[in-house]
This record gives structure tokens, C-alpha cells and sequence, in this order.
């Protein structure tokens, strides 16, 4: 096993580190502490750099216009890119672009006309339609809303909740139910126009995140062309999962870059802080704090990139990403905690990233499949059908 990044690696995340020490994080001392958006003048002279690097549209196929880089490269760029206030929901603020909904690099080509390479060049906006009030951690089961053919067009109706960026979007994919006794087998992917008659954005939910909120959507006899369906009928959430499970290699890396940000914060911090004549590092609490945290630290990183190794290699890694997202978000969460007891009362204030970070990484052991259904995901994988 070969633990040392290439030379190509090494480059590109100097260059990304030192874009966001020298670029994003002064510009964070005149934001909002909870802001997620930068100055649109900030965010096009930003942008204009990351082209120059040769490193916007991240997560975008090289056919399509995006850098031509592997996941395991792409996931040490998400470690250095979240290392700011802002770092783990709006990572560089969205300067590097990226893939936005990527389930549309299986459109048919009228589908790209349509969506998909408008989304690229920035002219219409996306959201993801899955969750449902009945539940998310089996969305493919717990999806109730329903979808009936009528001659050449399908007849939606039902809700989702906890969809992100709906009431700005243009369209969206939307999974729905087409027959009901084949659990994740009897669901079909929809784009959807947000102008479409029976399209109701139902209310906003606002949540932990800053600057963040959700939203609750309700379809009542919304008509869709069966040219929209993405991929095949009943097949859907095939669509959904590989992605899905792909995505939880960045969204662990993000939780790495967060909880490497704070243990070097915390480092540079004890031993210039003084209690009863003496420097914080000197107390053995706090050194154990420290040394518990670059335990989480490493036990984290390599988990995550030997399921982006595996990925790129084409074998499987559905038990590795569901690692990957169970241990970096938990063992993140306990390295920002312990930082932030180090720091005292200035971990709680807002002069410091640490209490935005607290809160958010709550979120991730719930976001993107909570703790519980990896543990589940990774207890199948090892038990076989046995389990299932």
C-alpha cells in the first residue's frame, strides 16, 4: 500500500491550500460568521482563478468541460477546500463550481439540451427531490408520492421535504413511486419544471446550518411528459444510489478538512494560553485531548481515501464510502467538541469558525444517510443476504 500522495497531488493541494488561506479566509474576517455566499464581485474574481488553475467544475466528467482528475485526487482537494468558517456547507463558496445534480450525465441528449448543459454554464439551477415526510433514511421504501400513466404524460402527486434550494431552482429531479410492490424497484426519476402547473413549494424549514434553510414541497396532479423520465421507468433509484454512495467520499473529506483546521487551530492555541502559571499544553487533559484528536484525525483520512482508492479502481466500495461517512463525520464531530472545550469560552463565540463548525457537523451524522443506516449498510455488506 502506497500512502504518499504523487507529485501531481501534492501541486494541486498546495495550490488549493494556499488558495484558501490567501483568498477565502480573509475575506471571511469581513463576513456575516454564519454567511454562506461571497461578494459577487469576490465570487467572479475567484472563480477567474480556480479557471486558471485548471480546477473549476470539480466533480464534472472531462467530456463535459471539468478538470480531468480522479476521485482520490478530488477527495484531497475536498480535505484542503473546507478548511475555512464556511468550509463544511459552502466550501470556498462555491468558487470552484462543480457537478451539481451529476444523475443528469445519464440524460438522453434532448434531456442535456434541456437541463444539464444549462446547468453547466450557469443559466438554470437544480434541486434533488428524494426525501419524504414519511422518511429518509430508506427513501426508496418510505417514498409515498405517486406517479400514474395517463396516455404520454404522468400524473404526480405526493410531497417531499428537506429539499434544498427548491423555491430558487428551475427544475428538479423527483423520484416517485410507479409500482407499489416493488419497493426500491418501483421508483422512477422525474424532471421536473418548478412553473409546472401542480408544482407547490409548501413551506421553508429552517435548520443547524447557517445561512441554510429546507424546504417542503407538494405535488397535486402535476403533469409530467414521459420524455422526462430520467434513465427507465422503475429504475430510478439506481439512479440515486450509485450517486449517492459516491458522494459520501467528499462529504467525508469535508469533515476531515474541518477537524484537521481545528486540531492545528487548537495546537497553535495551548501552549500560549496560561492557567495556575502554566501553559495549557502542559496539563495532561489537554494533551490527551490532542492526541485522541489526531487519532480520530488519521483513523478518518485512511478510511476515507482507501474508498476513494477502491473507487478508482472499479471495485466495490459501497461497505468503504458508508466508513468513510460513519467515522469522518463522528470522529470530526469529537475533534471540533474537544477544541472548543480547549478554547473555553472563546470556542463558544463567534470570533472563532469553532461553534459554526459544532453546529454543523451535528448535522452530518444525519445528512447524506445517518450513522445508523451505515452502520446497517456496512453490517449487510459483511453478512451477505443473510441480512437482507
Amino acid at each position: 500500500m502506497k500512502l504518499e500522495m504523487t507529485q501531481e497531488q501534492t501541486l494541486i493541494t498546495g495550490m488549493v491550500r494556499k488558495f484558501v488561506r490567501e483568498e477565502i479566509v480573509p475575506l471571511e474576517l469581513n463576513l456575516d460568521p454564519d454567511a454562506d455566499e461571497l461578494d459577487p464581485a469576490d465570487r467572479d474574481r475567484l472563480i477567474e482563478k480556480t479557471k486558471a488553475m485548471g480546477l473549476y467544475g470539480l466533480g464534472i466528467p472531462a467530456e463535459y468541460g471539468g478538470p480531468d482528475i480522479d476521485l482520490m485526487t478530488s477527495t484531497l482537494i475536498a480535505i484542503e477546500m473546507s478548511q475555512h468558517r464556511a468550509g463544511l456547507y459552502a466550501p470556498c463558496y462555491g468558487t470552484f463550481g462543480g457537478a451539481g445534480l451529476a444523475q443528469l450525465f445519464e440524460a438522453t441528449d434532448e434531456q442535456k439540451e434541456q437541463y444539464l448543459f444549462p446547468t453547466l454554464r450557469g443559466e438554470k439551477r437544480g434541486f434533488f427531490g428524494l426525501s419524504e415526510p414519511s422518511g429518509g433514511s430508506d427513501p426508496a421504501r418510505a417514498i409515498q408520492t405517486k406517479a400514474e400513466r395517463d396516455g404520454d404524460d404522468w400524473i404526480i402527486n405526493g410531497g417531499k421535504l428537506w429539499i434544498s434550494g427548491a423555491d430558487k431552482a428551475d427544475y428538479g429531479l423527483v423520484f416517485a413511486r410507479t409500482d407499489k410492490d416493488k419497493g426500491r424497484n418501483g421508483v422512477t426519476c422525474f424532471i421536473v419544471d418548478t412553473d409546472n402547473p401542480g408544482f407547490h413549494v409548501r413551506r421553508v424549514v429552517h435548520t443547524l446550518r447557517s445561512a441554510h434553510y429546507a424546504t417542503e414541497l407538494q405535488f397535486e396532479d402535476m403533469r409530467i411528459p414521459h420524455a422526462n423520465i430520467l434513465g427507465e421507468v422503475n429504475k430510478g433509484f439506481a439512479i440515486a444510489s450509485h450517486r449517492l454512495t459516491r458522494q459520501r467520499i467528499p462529504y467525508a473529506a469535508g469533515c476531515l478538512g474541518v477537524a484537521i483546521k481545528a486540531q492545528e487551530m487548537a495546537l497553535e492555541y495551548v501552549p500560549q494560553r496560561e492557567t495556575f502559571g502554566a501553559p495549557l499544553s502542559s496539563r495532561q487533559a489537554i494533551q490527551w485531548m490532542l492526541v485522541d484528536n489526531e487519532i480520530d484525525i488519521k483513523q478518518a483520512t485512511w478510511i476515507t481515501l482507501e474508498a476513494a482508492a477502491k473507487a478508482d479502481n472499479g471495485e466495490g466500495f459501497r461497505k468503504e464510502a458508508a466508513m468513510a461517512k460513519l467515522v469522518a463525520t463522528e470522529a470530526g464531530g469529537r475533534v471540533v467538541d474537544r477544541c472548543m472545550q480547549m478554547f473555553g469560552g472563546l470556542g463558544v463565540a463567534k470570533d472563532l469558525p469553532l461553534e459554526r463548525w459544532f453546529r454543523e457537523m451535528r448535522i452530518r451524522r444525519i445528512g447524506e444517510g445517518p450513522s445508523e443506516v451505515q452502520r446497517h449498510v456496512i453490517a449487510r455488506e459483511l453478512l451477505g443476504e443473510s441480512l437482507r
